[in-house]
């Protein structure tokens, strides 16, 4: 059942595995937002260590504005949509456990999106810290910057962190459920993009991402996985870009089909050949504007070499291990 909505009220999902140090901080960041009311969600996803016991001292210190959720262990996408469900606020706010937000954050992205009705997502700048708390980026990605729509620059690179936004609870609901595969934040800002709303840039520095060894980052898992997770997520950005009215002749769509046919190659050689069919047929739908010479002129001829000499044969000429997208940003 769906929670009943609390006008004002900010809701902080965090999801949260084994970080029994690093969510105090989180946390710590939240309730000491200048803005009220606050609601802060926190889902343990089947922790097996401190965890829970710190939760439930979080929870116990601060009871009107913390409720913790525990769930069988399914991943950080099934969990921020525990969450989701289950929040009162009429403004959404994500947060992993492993960042923090300055304490401006909500006063600044409520304002902003109040000044601006017509708008359904808020952010702000994001910087990148060193878990030491040394400053790498004041202004990581593209954080800084004014971009008035998701699309099309979505398309290629996920230009902010799961922190930096705030959205409105409509635009939220209307993009429906997180996906349990990767890369499931930008999964469900395509699917926000696709009902083209407007953005606002509230004009300050408003959360951290801190930088730190972790195989829960979507950039450090298993190579394998990844590829068969992008397997799926990319024709699901495709379409969404297309939904949001994107131009077929935007010079970002000739990249995606770049894209498409690298991962084709690396599926192919790990034996994924089904998966890259359906990748291969994306890179030459999209890559139709694609110049003469490019990535996605070169498909005819491997497509040949392919039916020659089998699909994991050609597939291992590529580099398996090139980096998975020269603009991947997650988390």
């Amino acid at each position: 059942m769906q929670a009943v909505i609390q006008p004002d009220l900010v809701s902080t999902i965090i999801p949260v595995y084994n970080r029994p140090k690093m969510v105090r901080r989180a946390v710590a960041s939240v309730l000491a937002q200048t803005y009220r009311p606050i609601e802060i969600l926190l889902v343990d996803d089947g922790s097996t260590d401190a965890t829970p016991e710190v939760l439930a001292e979080l929870q116990t210190a601060h009871p009107e504005e913390i409720r913790v959720i525990r769930q069988a262990n399914a991943g950080a996408g099934p969990a921020r949509e525990t969450g989701r469900l289950q929040a009162h606020g009429a403004y959404i706010q994500y947060l992993d456990s492993d960042d923090y937000l300055l304490p401006n954050k909500f006063t600044d992205q409520v304002a902003a999106l109040k000044a601006h009705p017509e708008c359904a997502i808020a952010y702000g700048t994001s910087r990148l810290e060193t878990a030491a708390g040394q400053v790498l980026d004041p202004a990581s990605r593209r954080t800084d910057e004014a971009i008035a729509s998701l699309f099309p620059l979505l398309l290629l690179e996920r230009w902010w962190h799961t922190h930096t936004p705030l959205f409105r609870r409509w635009i939220s609901d209307a993009a429906g459920p997180w996906p349990s595969y990767r890369p499931e934040d930008w999964d469900l800002e395509a699917r926000m993009g696709a009902l083209r709303p407007q953005l606002i840039h509230c004009g300050t520095t408003v959360s951290v991402q801190v930088d730190h060894d972790s195989p829960n980052r979507v950039t450090r898992g298993a190579e394998a996985a990844f590829l068969r997770d992008e397997a799926i997520f990319l024709p699901r950005l495709h379409a969404c870009a297309l939904l949001a009215g994107m131009d077929r002749q935007v010079p970002e769509l000739a990249l995606f089909s770049r894209w498409c046919f690298l991962r084709a190659r690396q599926l192919d050689a790990i034996g994924e050949g089904a998966l890259a069919d359906g990748l291969l047929a994306l890179a030459r739908y999209s890559g139709s504007a694609d110049p003469p010479g490019s990535a996605a002129w070169q498909l005819p001829a491997y497509q040949s070499l392919r039916r020659l000499l089998g699909p994991r044969t050609v597939g291992s000429l590529a580099a398996l291990h090139h980096p998975r997208h020269p603009q991947v940003a997650s988390g």
